[in-house]
């Protein structure tokens, strides 16, 4: 019998770079979904070298195409994948009954996030009453330096990750999008030092948010809460700051089941 032949580096390289790319494909049509020659110039590849990628994901369910527009975008498959991710997330189970005590007090929608990469990824968004704040939903993340919910994840992140973030492109969303990292960096200082963050009509111009952080029992920020409501309640104090007590409550109770224990 011949001798079985060992894989080498060189075998391996092949499949590895097709997940890569699968990964690469997924991760930009889920933040640009389009068509493939869209999707083809954004990541910078050739049409012929993304279309058996393209097939492959929508036959496995993980995109699906549009057969008017001929636009993909994230397929159900993907949608079990993330179900199957929230069911298990220690931070949403711990923080889910003080999130939907704070959703039933008041007129916001209610948001928990954690970071992923240059995002801030919504895991919860509840409101009870009220009109429903667009964008606010399951499936709208925005750049960290957009919104307090970003702005609170990305305050707790070290120095060098700060830079490192700072360094790279800062999209604008509204005309009151902070873009410049030397207020940036100001503004995340300021953020550490009171313990929450506020922005007003950088997400979009007639709402504005309130942050707070949630950290775990190693005293880490993990993620943080976050509470949307319209422009116009910023402009009463009364009414602001029963909103930040209420905010401030639901971070610290979340926290207090996460295991973490103030001045530990």
């Amino acid at each position: 019998m011949a001798p079985r032949k060992q894989n080498t580096q060189s075998d391996k390289a092949p499949a590895l770079k097709g997940v890569r790319r699968s990964l690469q494909v997924l991760e930009y049509i889920a933040l640009n979904p389009g068509r493939a020659t869209d999707v083809a110039e954004g990541l910078n590849v050739s049409w012929a070298t993304l279309h058996r990628t393209l097939s492959e994901l929508e036959q496995g369910g993980f995109i699906a195409r549009d057969a008017d527009s001929n636009r993909y975008s994230i397929g159900p498959r993907m949608w079990f994948i993330g179900t199957a991710y929230l069911a298990e997330h220690k931070m949403l189970e711990a923080a889910r009954p003080y999130l939907d005590a704070a959703a039933e007090a008041g007129d916001y929608t209610v948001q928990l996030v954690e970071r992923s990469g240059r995002l801030a990824v919504t895991l919860y968004s509840y409101q009870t009453a009220g009109e429903v704040i667009t964008k606010s939903t399951y499936g709208y993340h925005f750049p960290l330096h957009c919104g307090s919910k970003g702005q609170v994840l990305l305050a707790y992140s070290t120095p060098a990750d700060i830079e490192e973030f700072l360094a790279g492109p800062l999209e604008s969303l509204t005309p009151e999008t902070v873009t410049q990292p030397k207020q940036l960096r100001k503004t995340l200082k300021e953020i550490k030092s009171q313990g929450y963050a506020q922005t007003v009509g950088d997400v979009q111009q007639f709402t504005g948010s309130l942050s707070a952080p949630v950290f775990d029992r190693a005293q880490q920020a993990v993620g943080a809460v976050c509470f949307i409501t319209k422009r116009s309640a910023f402009r009463d104090a009364e009414t602001l700051e029963e909103i930040l007590e209420t905010l401030l409550r639901t971070a610290h109770s979340t926290s207090l089941a996460l295991g973490w224990r103030p001045g530990a």
